[in-house]
């Protein structure tokens, strides 16, 4: 796009701003507009990601079709569904009738999902159903229908961190993430967070028939360095709040009214670095572990050390011909199906964890948690004179398990005793 076409999208939306990442929010949006690839538009509550879906819709081949734009943050969780994909007469109680949901009212047109990350899982596998095939049911219905549907998502949350928390389906995640497009903060935008200011201090006084407030260059300043946690929402509520109180106060040398910083700092909160902005591509809270995931890695952290300590202690025993105790391999995190299958066999007795990392003992020895494993398993085999169920249950692993961490010398043995 040229910079007069820009121009032209910017006034016929209502944008206001020349930073580039805007810029180039728009111009991705013009040019995925004719295809019908699922975008996702990512950015802070109060950026202005509903004028994506808007333009994409208005610059497809949709654009005759109907459009929706669906907070699934403000629908209650037990009519989602029929929100969504509609429902049948008597489905529940209080369905005295049928009614179309948004994907068949949509049909044909483009649907704008914002708030997406806020979908219960349940209907997140609905909504993925619908998005690869267009299928969707009815709620009290078993006949299953058609609709053809661009979809445009939109969440203020890092999804990719929803998914890392469970809390969002990865399939659904990279479903919606044919395409994504990122709208600025305010605070990164620079001079246009003034070109805003005004604009939102003339619509005012134009509406109300008041003074126009202008700004002062310290009151400038400050609404420059300021972080507007709230973005393009909050300084327009503070815009219009300064004009309804401070249009009165024309000065009679100039005849206009000019705020300086000292008057605007009223107006502007103080900021809480509790109520910073959430980040897109980061953790949440602008960047700032919430206090419960805080406690999670303390405890983890804690927890880990003391089985270090525990496990040192453990090794340090055996090397010192003490008896052994019982020992299980198991990783917090299985990397194949068959250590998925292993850690839920041998899920016997908790604790008694050995993680993978090696220890270095005062005898400056390096002991690998394969090294140990394998001496415990002999030493068992040993007691039980190669009875391997017997040495199974004395380490309370599964057989299958302990024959997969056989040490060498007892893999090329087939008898058991």
């Amino acid at each position: 796009m040229d910079k007069q076409d820009l121009q032209r999208l910017k006034n016929k939306f209502d944008i206001i701003g020349n930073d580039p990442e805007l810029n180039r929010a728009l111009e991705m949006a013009v040019a995925v507009a004719p295809t019908d690839l699922t975008v996702l538009v990512s950015g802070e509550s109060g950026v202005g990601k509903e004028n994506i879906p808007k333009i994409i819709h208005q610059n497809s081949l949709r654009r005759n079709g109907k459009y929706f734009a669906v907070n699934c943050g403000a629908i209650p969780e037990g009519t989602i569904e029929s929100e969504l994909f509609g429902h049948e007469k008597g489905a529940y109680t209080g369905a005295i009738e049928s009614r179309k949901g948004y994907f068949e009212e949509a049909n044909g047109g483009t649907l704008f999902l914002d708030e997406v990350g806020e979908l219960p899982l349940p209907y997140q596998a609905k909504l993925l159903r619908v998005l690869q095939s267009g299928e969707y049911t009815r709620v009290g219905s078993s006949r299953v229908d058609k609709t053809d549907v661009r979809v445009i998502a939109a969440s203020n949350v890092d999804l990719r961190y929803a998914v890392a928390q469970g809390r969002f389906r990865a399939d659904l995640y990279y479903r919606l993430n044919a395409v994504q497009i990122t709208m600025p903060a305010l605070r990164d935008r620079g001079d246009d967070i003034y070109l805003l200011f005004r604009k939102f201090c003339a619509d005012f006084s134009e509406k109300y028939g008041t003074a126009k407030v202008n700004l002062a260059g310290d009151a400038i300043r400050l609404i420059l360095n300021y972080r507007w946690p709230g973005n393009i929402r909050q300084l327009k509520n503070i815009a219009e709040t300064v004009s309804a109180l401070e249009s009165g106060n024309v000065s009679p040398a100039t005849g206009r009214c000019e705020v300086n910083a000292e008057t605007l700092s009223r107006y502007i909160p103080k900021d809480d670095e509790n109520m910073l902005p959430a980040t897109v591509g980061g953790a949440p809270s602008g960047g700032r572990m919430s206090d419960e995931d805080k406690q999670e890695i303390y405890k983890a952290l804690y927890a880990l050390n003391a089985e270090v300590a525990r496990l040192r202690g453990l090794v340090e025993a055996g090397h010192a011909g003490e008896p052994a105790q019982t020992v299980i391999a198991h990783h917090p995190h299985p990397q194949d199906e068959e250590d998925m299958v292993d850690i839920q066999d041998d899920f016997h007795e908790p604790a008694k964890i050995v993680h993978d990392v090696e220890y270095r003992t005062e005898h400056t020895e390096n002991f690998s948690i394969q090294d140990a494993n394998e001496d415990l398993i002999r030493k068992a085999l040993e007691k039980h004179n190669g009875n391997r169920k017997k040495a199974a249950e004395e380490l309370g692993i599964s057989e299958r398990t302990l024959y997969r961490k056989l040490p060498p010398e007892y893999r090329s043995s087939r008898q058991q005793k």
